[in-house]
């Protein structure tokens, strides 16, 4: 195609992710470590954990949901373009999009784009 922008995805996991793949039925969470294994790990630094806690205090956050907080300012971190997420109660969230990039831009971090694998792909 002319003019058309090719464009380069690479995946990447957090500690956290790899944490909660863990998680549940045994042989589930076999079958996740397996597909896992070969992603490019993304480090949850002293600076990640600060900013989880801003971002989390900004959207207000029970403590159950303080790992929601930490997948995005992962992603923060290590300048990410996109956080893939089914998890539409506290990342792909429209009404929390604009805190969290106020959060992340008040950090100092470029926002990232939060959605749903379907909102990625035009579903």
């Amino acid at each position: 195609m002319v003019g058309a922008t090719a464009y380069r995805i690479v995946v990447y996991v957090s500690e956290a992710v790899v944490a909660e793949a863990q998680a549940g039925d045994p042989g589930a969470a076999a079958r996740r470590a397996e597909i896992l294994t070969d992603l490019p790990l993304l480090d949850i630094t002293p600076e990640v954990t600060q900013l989880a806690q801003v971002v989390a205090d900004a959207l207000q956050l029970p403590r159950q949901a303080a790992a929601d907080a930490v997948h995005i300012a992962t992603a923060a971190f290590h300048s990410i373009d996109f956080l893939l997420t089914w998890n539409s109660t506290h990342i792909a969230n429209a009404e929390l999009r604009p805190i969290v990039e106020r959060a992340c831009r008040d950090s100092g971090y470029t926002p990232l784009i939060l959605c749903t694998p379907d909102e990625l792909m035009g579903g």
